[in-house]
């Protein structure tokens, strides 16, 4: 476990960058993860984002197929979106802890 600062606020992180504790997450704070990334957030990210953290708290296990047949986006959307391992760093903007599923 590791602190840092992000958008000027202390938050746990384990050794990947991915949240401990999601409740310290909001949106001034994926808007800076997702600057890391060099990605700017769309209301369409933030569609995506907040069906990830809805998953999340209902305790789905998150795929990159469930979020493709997710009627929020499709596969190819969701790697237009967030390129690059779109599960990892979605998941990360959203400030939730490493899916599963993610290698």
């Amino acid at each position: 476990m590791m602190e840092a600062v992000i958008a000027n606020r202390p938050v746990e992180l384990n050794e990947e960058g991915y949240f401990l504790k999601p409740e310290q997450w909001d949106r001034e704070i994926a808007h800076a993860i997702a600057e890391e990334e060099e990605i700017s957030l769309t209301d369409k990210h933030f569609e995506v984002i907040d069906y990830i953290r809805d998953q999340y708290d209902k305790d789905v296990a998150l795929t990159i197929r469930r979020i493709g047949k997710s009627g929020v986006v499709n596969i190819k959307e969701f790697y237009a979106l967030f390129p690059d391992g779109p599960l990892k760093k979605a998941s990360r903007i959203a400030g939730i802890p490493k899916p599963a599923s993610c290698i």
